[in-house]
């Protein structure tokens, strides 16, 4: 798949001069989605919840400037409804790209009613505003493989139950479910994405296996993982992400496309073993993984048919999993030996 060039004059012709607001703005989508509209010369609001100085937003680039500096930040939470209805009216906001959620399983599992707070009241807060701004012309629900929960069927399809059981899952499945009544019963303008598991360069939970995996290898210890090894995930790269991202606000100019639900993946369906071992190959490390079968409350098997993206919004990710990990390894490699000379000095 490496090797496929985007049509950027059409993203560019689309994106310029819109009005988007992008909440989750220092999350590992949000600052990379957040650059690309910036790139295309779009008004870009930021919804900010907690300053984090060293999410990619805040970073100085290659031109010695950040992302943040191209956008409007706003400091808030999505679970105030009035903050919201404020930002979307006062910026004129045309697009809304949601994607701010509690999104670790691990503290959601730990932190069930927080979880439900952001994940489910923040996405119906999020609605609400968006409906009652007369502006919004698209809103695109980050969701996830997990709102299926667990099928014996696989690959899921977008026809499939919603029906989480832990936490995270539960949360997700409902927030879809509550964007799905948005569109039937008021007719907002939404559509909703149902990623594989992201990775790549700026993501700082550092328990996820990218990139907790790079940062074990680059400091010399064994990759830490935390299940048996054996749970088949979904991998997708970020920019891959995006880039789907852009198709489907693009579409949305169909209302056709309105309520519908999308799989975004690329194909990647590995054992976390086996996307460990692939990291080891690609960084030149000899290092057993450290297995201790500890997690719980995972869904054994997961990933998607992604086949309805394909066809209908035309989605062809540009990078296979040896790019992405390439491109993924290089951040970190820089990003921790930057972080390594501060601390030293």
């Amino acid at each position: 798949m490496e090797g496929l060039v985007r049509d950027e004059e059409a993203d560019r012709a689309f994106f310029r001069d819109r009005n988007v607001l992008v909440t989750g703005a220092t999350g590992l989508l949000g600052s990379w989605l957040s650059e690309r509209l910036v790139s295309l010369g779009a008004n870009v609001v930021g919804l900010v919840r907690d300053f984090v100085p060293t999410s990619r937003l805040f970073a100085k680039g290659a031109k010695g400037t950040t992302i943040a500096e191209g956008m409007t930040l706003v400091s808030g939470d999505i679970r105030d409804r009035e903050l919201l209805e404020r930002v979307m009216g006062e910026h004129e906001i045309d697009s809304v790209f949601h994607l701010a959620a509690q999104t670790i399983v691990g503290i959601a599992n730990a932190n069930p009613v927080s979880t439900f707070e952001s994940n489910v009241a923040g996405a119906w807060n999020v609605f609400e505003a968006a409906r009652r701004s007369p502006k919004v012309r698209r809103v695109l629900l980050a969701s996830s493989d997990k709102a299926y929960g667990s099928h014996e069927t696989l690959p899921y399809t977008e026809s499939m139950a919603l029906r989480g059981e832990h936490p995270y899952d539960v949360s997700k499945s409902c927030a879809d479910l509550i964007a799905r009544t948005y569109w039937v019963t008021y007719r907002l303008p939404i559509t909703i994405t149902r990623c594989a598991n992201l990775y790549g360069g700026g993501d700082l939970n550092w328990n996820r296996i990218v990139p907790g995996v790079i940062r074990d290898i680059v400091a010399g210890r064994r990759p830490v993982i935390r299940s048996d090894g054996t749970l088949i995930r979904d991998y997708l790269y970020v920019e891959d992400a995006v880039d789907a991202y852009l198709d489907l606000a693009r579409a949305m100019e169909d209302p056709a496309v309105h309520g519908e639900a999308f799989n975004i993946s690329a194909g990647n369906q590995l054992t976390v073993l086996e996307m460990t071992r692939a990291i080891l190959e690609r960084m030149g490390s000899s290092l057993e993984p450290d297995v201790r079968g500890q997690a719980t409350h995972e869904i054994a098997h997961q990933y998607l048919d992604a086949e309805k993206a394909r066809r209908v919004l035309g989605i062809k990710p540009r990078y296979g999993l040896v790019a992405g990990l390439d491109r993924t390894t290089a951040w970190y490699r820089d990003f921790l030996a930057r972080e390594g000379r501060r601390a030293a000095g």
